[in-house]
């Protein structure tokens, strides 16, 4: 029998807390550090004290934060004479007593092996410092004798650049390598039988300082492809953390942002190493501007020794340095120039991040385009960093999140919600609050503030609810780290494809998520992966590196995070032979390798004639095992691979395995109600239906057939659940719920009491039609911080087993007690919840709502009041211009409505 109107109950809206936690606490795991949210925290000029350390941690403890992650900036002006020096006696002492309090709080540290971004520091030398390729040529005539002191234009290099190597090209094409008849930079040569061009090469350095330096961490960029500048780099840590006696638990290292470094005072030996040529006899087809096939093939042999040397010379060396100290290593591989699978897999934890603000068509869902930035949460983009943790055996794959959600002071916590959930969606089960700045208490209002929003901390208004927020990311990621991924199909990542381009030249190709046109949208590969995540495939990416580290059982592809069905080539034009000829070996040894395409030829330079004559060959020796399939999704239907066609619905997934069961993480991001029997791709199952808002749980109605399990579910736009399957009922029934008739609006005369917040409490008030509170006065309209609104109403003369309250719209998050019971919280959409049931005549309705900081810092700037007092880029707005909250109108505050309640009768669809 089919119902319309369904709504299901949020269950702990019906039973109390302390009923909820008298039920099978097992259906749960248990929440742990590790599980919760952590949160990046800006210690500004390092001027910390303890004191102050220790009841922002309790702040942090009591909203539900697991963890955080300091890294030291520029400080507050005013502040000088409490600035600490990075790694100094003092600040060893502060970050000591810091892991220490932390501990005892149930909490873990982590933290930046630094200060500011990216590495480096006041004891990185100019041989250790980012390095640069420096060019500067000059012709010679035939039979031309020439003396000549060769030297680098000034006026481009801030820093000595040292003249390494003269090499001289032919019209006729020979070379000669000059350099060992220099006398210091002075050359005395005669060209002979042609016309030559000379190129004197040099190993620059860039000249970057660390951005946004705590004091004692100013200094250039380290170079990040040497192992010796790191060991030199570290020894100062060494040292350090001998001295302390809490340890923490990670060192992170941010998204690569080491503008412009190009080369490294070893990378001819190591290109000629890596490569099997001498690169000097082919700078001018490097350094050429052409766009022809010589000429990138030389240029992606280049960038791939950047990435060989990254991840070889400075990324998994950094990783064993710290895992010898027993730290865990945290890597945003993202904006590097090199392979980001093989990159963030290096780490213990990867990392991605989101920037800006995603679009969702939830209705309520509030997205003013003058608060935002577009964002560039792509969701194949974030399964780098968890295909990466997946392939390599990780448990945890972290984001860095809510980075510029929302102008300052703009972000509401119903905002964070969906942003965070395309996370989760997509692998990610450790999130990291971007993030939370250290303000002393005596510290005036806002308080001590980093440039990118948003500022979680307990100077923000939004930190009433927050830990709502934080209870939700919680509960998802404890059955988001359990068990293990359930992604069945590997897709081969081309970056030769890339790596073979022009590019404009450059040498230095960073794969940024800020210019994801230039690499990954419109590829095969990008078009591959949407159309199988759109079709309900879950699905893991692949790297030449890691597939040769493949092997086969039982018809499974086995890598060293687990197994899988089948591996899917896009189509690509270049592969390296090695990657084929394994591929073909997996293949005969029984895994399923689906191509869509087939390359055309190798990568780089070196011997690419007789290697492509030879790729050539062994697909033509192999064209029946290599025939590209002409039904993608067939040929993965013959691996024993289907679809999870609930995306037909509109919902987003992903799904782990635990024990042998399954566990599914629904959303729904669509306008439209998801009522139905939802198919999941797993035959005769059990179902529990579990709510991450409310920890609410029941065994849901199914129907099973001999291809799926349906089960029956209610999601509202906006609304989550999580599945988890069994063969048996372990639990009571979920409840379902049908309206018994139209809402009913809520009308009478609200009385309004402001009860903490700033500048001043505005006096109470009454309101019969709801409106925002920024319209009862001045006071009123310069206030952010929390009011209580009542309202006395009658019970209706229905009969209902539950009613539905829905507070219409919310400014921005609301808590709720009906006749005196608290009854839950509200701060994403939909805001309506389940009440239980009414008495008969009066009932009392009270909902303490907490509006944004906007309006507060609004009255502040008004007022012209100065509170942006940092060093360095102090504050901006979203848009990296000059911050001026005056240029705002209010922002609508309170509860807007309309307020209804829904009369709901219990209905029964089990057997």
């Amino acid at each position: 029998m089919q119902h319309k109107n369904l709504l299901v109950l949020f269950t702990l809206s019906v039973f109390t807390f302390t009923t909820i936690q008298a039920q099978n606490n097992n259906v749960w795991p248990k929440n742990t550090s590790q599980t919760k949210t952590w949160a990046r925290w800006w210690w500004m000029g390092s001027a910390v004290d303890k004191p102050n350390l220790k009841s922002s941690l309790i702040d942090f403890q009591k909203a539900g934060i697991g963890g955080v992650e300091i890294t030291p900036i520029y400080g507050v002006k005013g502040q000088e004479a409490n600035f600490i020096d990075f790694l100094s006696p003092k600040y060893l002492e502060m970050l000591d007593y810091t892991i220490k309090i932390a501990d005892s709080l149930g909490m873990q540290v982590d933290m930046v092996l630094g200060t500011g971004w990216p590495y480096g520091g006041s004891h990185v030398t100019a041989p250790y410092a980012a390095t640069k390729l420096v060019i500067e040529t000059f012709e010679v005539k035939k039979n031309e004798k020439i003396t000549k002191t060769i030297t680098v234009d000034a006026s481009k290099e801030k820093m000595p650049a040292e003249l390494i190597h003269v090499l001289a090209y032919g019209k006729n094409g020979a070379f000669l390598d000059l350099t060992n008849q220099l006398n210091g930079n002075q050359l005395k040569w005669k060209a002979k039988k042609t016309d030559y061009t000379v190129y004197a090469v040099f190993t620059g350095k860039t000249g970057q300082q660390v951005k946004r330096a705590a004091p004692g961490g100013k200094g250039y960029t380290l170079d990040h492809y040497s192992t010796d500048a790191l060991n030199a780099y570290v020894q100062p840590f060494n040292k350090a953390f001998e001295s302390i006696k809490n340890k923490p638990r990670a060192i992170f290292n941010d998204s690569y942002e080491v503008y412009g470094t190009d080369f490294t005072p070893q990378f001819f030996q190591e290109f000629e190493k890596r490569r099997g040529y001498d690169l000097k006899k082919y700078m001018p087809q490097l350094l050429s501007k052409d766009d022809t096939n010589i000429d990138n093939r030389v240029k992606s042999d280049y960038r791939e020794t950047i990435s060989d040397l990254l991840l070889n010379k400075f990324d998994i060396p950094w990783t064993e340095w710290a895992n010898s100290k027993n730290f865990k290593t945290k890597l945003q591989a993202h904006g590097s120039p090199g392979n980001l699978i093989d990159l963030y897999a290096s780490a213990d934890i990867p990392e991605c991040e989101t920037f800006g603000s995603m679009p969702y068509n939830i209705p309520g869902f509030r997205r003013d385009a003058e608060d935002i930035r577009e964002g560039d949460a792509d969701p194949v983009m974030l399964k780098f960093s968890s295909s990466a943790a997946h392939i390599s055996g990780k448990q945890l794959t972290s984001s860095e999140t809510f980075t510029w959600l929302r102008d300052h002071f703009k972000t509401a916590l119903s905002q964070c919600k969906p942003e965070v959930e395309d996370l989760l969606l997509n692998g990610i089960n450790h999130v990291f609050l971007h993030g939370s700045t250290y303000s002393p208490k005596e510290a005036v209002w806002p308080g001590w503030k980093f440039y990118a929003s948003v500022n979680f901390n307990a100077t923000n208004t939004i930190w009433e609810d927050a830990p709502a927020l934080f209870s939700y990311i919680a509960n998802c990621q404890s059955m988001l780290q359990s068990g293990k991924p359930d992604n069945e199909t590997l897709l081969y990542w081309p970056i030769y494809d890339t790596w073979g381009k022009n590019l404009e030249s450059t040498l230095f190709f960073e794969f940024k998520i800020h210019s994801l046109k230039k690499w990954l949208h419109g590829t095969p590969f990008y078009n591959t992966t949407k159309k199988l995540m759109d079709s309900g495939y879950s699905l893991d990416f692949i790297s030449d590196k890691f597939i040769s580290q493949a092997t086969v059982k039982n018809g499974l592809i086995v890598l060293p995070g687990g197994n899988y069905k089948s591996l899917v080539i896009p189509q690509c034009k270049k592969m390296p032979l090695k990657t084929l000829e394994k591929l073909i070996a997996l293949k005969k040894e029984g895994a399923h390798i689906i191509f869509e395409g087939l390359p055309q030829t190798v990568p780089g330079f070196y011997d690419y004639e007789a290697q492509t004559k030879k790729l050539v060959a062994t697909i033509s020796n192999n064209n029946t095992l290599l025939e590209p399939t002409s039904n993608l999704f067939k040929n993965l239907e013959l691996a024993n691979i289907y679809p999870e066609t609930l995306v037909n619905t509109g919902l987003k997934f992903t799904k782990r395995e635990l024990n042998g069961e399954k566990i599914y993480y629904l959303v729904n991001h669509t306008s439209k109600v998801i009522d139905d029997f939802i198919p999941l791709a797993i035959t005769n199952k059990e179902v529990l239906i579990l709510d991450p808002l409310t920890k609410a749980y029941g065994n849901a109605a199914v129907k099973k057939t001999d291809k799926n399990t349906l089960v029956k579910l209610r999601l509202e736009p906006g609304q989550s659940f999580i599945l988890k399957t069994e063969n048996t009922k372990s639990q009571e029934d979920w409840n379902y719920y049908e309206k018994e008739n139209k809402s009913i609006n809520l009308e009478g005369e609200w009385t309004i009491v402001f009860e903490k917040g700033g500048p001043e409490l505005p006096v109470s008030s009454k309101m019969k039609t709801l409106q925002s509170w920024t319209n009862l006065s001045a006071e009123a309209e310069a206030f952010s911080g929390t009011a209580t609104y009542t309202l006395q109403f009658d019970a209706p003369t229905i009969e209902a087993d539950n009613w539905n309250l829905n507070l219409g719209d919310v400014r921005e998050s609301a808590k709720v007690w009906l006749n005196g019971t608290f009854i839950g919280n509200l701060w994403s959409v939909p805001f309506n919840i389940n009440l239980g049931t009414l008495k008969k005549g009066k009932n009392e309705l009270k909902i303490q709502v907490t509006n944004l900081p906007a309006n507060r810092i609004r009255a502040k700037e008004l007022k012209g009041e100065e509170w942006k007092i940092f060093y360095e880029i102090n504050m901006v707005n979203k848009d990296y211009e000059k911050f001026d909250a005056t240029k705002w109108k209010p922002m609508p505050s309170g509860l807007l409505g309309p307020i209804t309640i829904t009369p709901l009768k219990k209905i029964k669809l089990y057997k």
